[in-house]
């Protein structure tokens, strides 16, 4: 079993579109058993995968008041499971320093590894308690960036903060070629991948569904495609 964290320091980067169609490639373009684990409270990318009403436990996982497995929904695609989100996990930071548990996270996610092969987290935006926990569990982390100063500063922060364990993956995201800024920044960084700017990916949020599941020959999907076949490469080495 491996763990990719998709996190960010900034939030509106991208960071849910990028989660839920890498869970989408993991469980097609793989056929991983994959679960998709929503840890940001504005459940964003539960709203993308189920329509079902959530109660209000996803911190009770973290308090052990209630075992992951017991939350855990199937969704319409194959192979892909999701472990919900909900506003309880405003209160997660504060939950844990309470607990003074650093490794709680990758314990869970280890009682989580015989059912999966792949376990992707929707990471909460800021440098926690949470983050803290994600970065000493996540194999890789995916760290969306808009090609622009402030968000390449916030990727430096995540850099420094990072404990050396877990490969971090920057991705150029919303990205559109026309603008001399963004052409800018991918001529710096030319082996990122590149998700641009669609209007597929908005679809996203109407279709309530990845990308490649309605639009699979769109530049988005096949974006997104790329960036997991080199994300797979990288839990090859």
């Amino acid at each position: 079993m491996a763990t990719i964290a998709i996190y960010s320091l900034k939030g509106g980067v991208g960071k849910t579109t990028i989660a839920v169609n890498l869970a989408y490639a993991s469980a097609t373009l793989s056929s991983r058993r994959t679960l998709l684990w929503d840890l940001d409270p504005q459940a964003a990318s539960t709203y993308l995968l189920s329509s079902a009403r959530t109660r209000e436990q996803a911190q009770s996982v973290f308090s052990k008041d209630v075992e992951p497995q017991k939350l855990i929904r199937h969704t319409a695609i194959d192979r892909l499971a999701l472990l919900p989100a909900d506003p309880s996990l405003r209160g997660l930071d504060l939950l844990l320093h309470e607990l003074d548990k650093k490794k709680r996270l990758q314990k869970l996610l280890t009682g989580l590894g015989g059912a999966f092969d792949r376990i992707l987290l929707d990471c909460p935006p800021g440098l926690t308690r949470t983050s803290d926990q994600i970065m000493h569990a996540a194999d890789v982390i995916v760290v969306p960036v808009i090609p622009s100063p402030l968000s390449e500063r916030a990727l430096a922060e995540v850099m420094k903060h990072h404990d050396g364990k877990a490969v971090i993956l920057p991705v150029h995201s919303m990205v559109d070629r026309r603008r001399k800024l963004h052409a800018e920044a991918l001529a710096r960084h030319p082996d990122w991948q590149v998700i641009p700017m669609a209007s597929t990916v908005e679809a996203m949020t109407v279709r309530r569904a990845p990308v490649a599941s309605f639009a699979g020959r769109s530049a988005a999907a096949q974006g997104f495609a790329m960036l997991w076949q080199a994300i797979e490469r990288r839990l090859a080495t």
